[in-house]
């Protein structure tokens, strides 16, 4: 059975006809939202003054906290490095032979957290002694070596913590003929102790600059709304919704955000271009690979979005707060 094109085409006309207001809702929505952001930003060129101190401090607090966090990720990118360099030494006893010496090092290598076992007998550690310090002639005098056999122990990768070298010392400091195992972890465990301290400090001093960036915005956001109360309480009086009277401030915290995260990435690579060189001179002195690491461009934009939050957030307090409080009776009385 044919269909009639005619009704197809009133059939489909009726459909658009039908899908068109909320179409039409939706475009005056997003236009609305569209018109409302160019006007907050323009207000907010108007008073370059007041705007740019609000972006220098919501910059400040913003990249002091991420400027802490990146030199705690290159300490800890350096002390991984120190890690997995680490080794274990372990000395053997003097009455141990080179065939019961060879037996320990197949035992220490057959363990799981072990990727590698040196053993240097104490015939190649006096040669290589003799050849390093310069006492030839008086190791001559010596009647019998010194020196015992050493093992050392490089651990594999998922074992090279702290507490994976610690572990590996205890298991092979409890072998029959070792009688002493070396491995200076001290001095790391102190660091990664003071890096983790940092990290929390850091962190609470993050929080602490967040709820100041927040009250920041929200005392600029509440001075705006009084200069503009007679517009609150007229659009009010028309019939205009918390949500419509709302929006044009948080669009400004949004763009005071936004500014805040700008001026903040600024300061930083500011700072790391004034740091670095020295840095990586000391750095060379104490033949280290230690440099700062900057933003890249997902943490770039996470702390753009971070600051376009808080001062969202610190102009919806301020909305919340006050504009509850704006009545169109009170037109009347002002």
């Amino acid at each position: 059975m044919a269909t009639d094109p005619r009704r197809k085409q009133e059939s489909s006309r009726g459909a658009n006809t039908a899908r068109s207001p909320w179409r039409e809702q939706a475009e005056s929505y997003l236009s609305h939202h569209r018109k409302v952001a160019r006007d907050s930003a323009r207000r907010l060129w108007r008073t370059p003054v007041a705007s740019l101190m609000t972006w220098t401090v919501m910059g400040v607090a913003l990249a002091l906290p991420v400027a802490l966090l990146l030199l705690l990720t290159s300490l800890q990118g350096v002390s991984a490095g120190w890690e997995s360099s680490a080794r274990v030494t372990a000395y053997l006893s003097l009455d141990t032979n080179l065939e019961e010496a060879q037996a320990l090092r197949e035992e220490v290598a057959s363990d799981g957290r072990v990727a590698a076992v040196e053993l240097i007998g104490r015939e190649q550690a006096l040669a290589e002694f003799r050849t390093s310090s310069g006492l030839a002639d008086a190791l001559d005098f010596l009647e019998e070596n010194p020196l015992p056999h050493t093992l050392l122990v490089t651990p594999q990768e998922s074992a090279r913590s702290a507490e994976g070298v610690e572990a590996l010392v205890r298991f092979v400091g409890a072998m029959d003929g070792v009688e002493r195992v070396q491995v200076d972890l001290g001095w790391l465990q102190r660091l990664n102790a003071m890096t983790d301290l940092l990290a929390r400090a850091v962190w609470a001093l993050a929080v602490l600059l967040a709820a100041a960036v927040v009250l920041v915005i929200g005392n600029t956001v509440r001075l705006a709304i009084e200069n503009r109360r007679d517009e609150i309480l007229v659009a009010k009086l028309v019939g205009g919704t918390d949500g419509f009277v709302r929006r044009p401030f948080l669009y400004t915290g949004a763009w005071f955000g936004l500014g805040g995260g700008v001026v903040a990435l600024i300061l930083l690579q500011l700072s790391l271009w004034w740091l670095s060189a020295p840095i990586e001179r000391l750095a060379g002195l104490y033949r280290s690979d230690f440099s700062l690491q900057g933003l890249q461009f997902d943490g770039a934009l996470a702390l753009i979005i971070v600051g376009m939050l808080l001062g969202w957030l610190g102009a919806w307090v301020a909305v919340k707060r006050h504009l509850d409080d704006l009545e169109p009776g009170d037109i009347a009385g002002g």
